[in-house]
Order: C-alpha cells, then structure tokens, then sequence
C-alpha cells in the first residue's frame, strides 16, 4: 500500500528546501584547496528534513535546492555537473546519517551517524569523482583531466566538509533532538 505524504510534510519540504537553497548561495572556498571546490551548510536542513519525514523527505530537499539553484544560476554550458555532484554528495552525506541515528536514537548515536555520514560521502565522492564527475568536467566541459585531484583535494576537503557541517548540525540537534524525536514518533504513529 502506497503512504502519502501529509501536507504538513510536503509543506515542511518546501520551506526547508528553500533554507537549502539560501544556505547553498552561502558558499565559500577554503584556502590550499582547489577554487572549484565550496563549503556550504545546505545539507543540514535535508538531513533535518530526514530525520522527521524520512529519507525521501531529505532526498527532495537535496533535489529542490539543487534544482533552484540551478534554475537562479544557471550553467553557462548547461550542463549541471556541479549541481549533480552536489545532489549526490548530500545524499552520501544525509543518508547514512540518517540510518545510523534510526539504530541508535542518542546524541551519542548522531555523533556517530555523522562520523559514518562523513566517512562514507569523503569515500564516495572520491571514488565517483574519479570515476565520473571529473571525467564528466572533462569531457562535457572541456576542462583539463582533474583526476590528479581526488586524493590530495578532493578526499581531505569532503571531510573537512563532513566536520564542518556535522559540528554545527550537533549545535542544532542538541536543542532540537527531544523535538525531532517527539515529530518523529508522531509521524511514525
């Protein structure tokens, strides 16, 4: 039998997708890193999203974001490459996150969810940007081989990242973790 979303949810998707999207216009480069390469907090309102309507709730929000940030920037080819590879680094980020804190219901338990989501999107990315994402620079935009970049770059920065949004996300949760608990139960009822 197929759930539908309530309108709360789909309600609550919308505004935490445009927080995302405002949070995602806020990015900076971090200095020794490559320039194409930007911090941003927007992940945290998808991984929000996740925690209280579940894991497509945070999978829209990614989409959302990245797609209204597309739509407001644009690509000067096109082609969003970036905006893909930031879809898939939230979700590489986000879901596992989500699934380990569903185990393990304590602060204790999202200080790991959020080491396993750090690790497992660092590795990922690495891994996809390698395989296709920078082929896919390459190829489509024209741009030099970038491969050379993953280990020295693009592995430390997507930790540095994890870190970086996982340490003000816990600032988040430490308040908001009774509830999200409380939302979460609701919703589940």
């Amino acid at each position: 039998m197929k759930k539908k979303m309530s309108a709360k949810a789909i309600v609550s998707i919308g505004m935490l997708s445009s927080i995302a999207y405002l949070l995602m216009m806020i990015s900076f480069p971090l200095p020794l890193f490559p320039n194409f390469l930007f911090i941003d907090f927007s992940d945290i309102p998808a991984l929000i999203a996740a925690l209280i309507f579940g894991p497509v709730a945070g999978i829209l929000v990614a989409f959302f974001k990245n797609a209204l940030n597309y739509i407001a920037t644009g690509s000067a080819t096109g082609i969003p490459v970036g905006h893909i590879a930031n879809f898939l680094a939230g979700m590489l980020f986000v879901l596992p996150t989500y699934y380990v804190y569903n185990k393990m219901r304590t602060r204790k338990g999202m200080t790991l969810a959020l080491i396993v989501g750090t690790v497992f999107m660092a590795v990922m990315m690495s891994i996809l940007n390698y395989l296709f994402i920078l082929p896919a620079y390459t190829s489509l935009l024209k741009f030099p081989d970038m491969r050379n970049y993953v280990v020295p770059a693009i592995l430390p920065f997507n930790i540095i990242k994890g870190i970086m949004m996982s340490s003000i996300f816990m600032l988040l949760f430490i308040r908001m973790q009774s509830w999200i608990n409380k939302l979460t139960i609701v919703k589940s009822a």
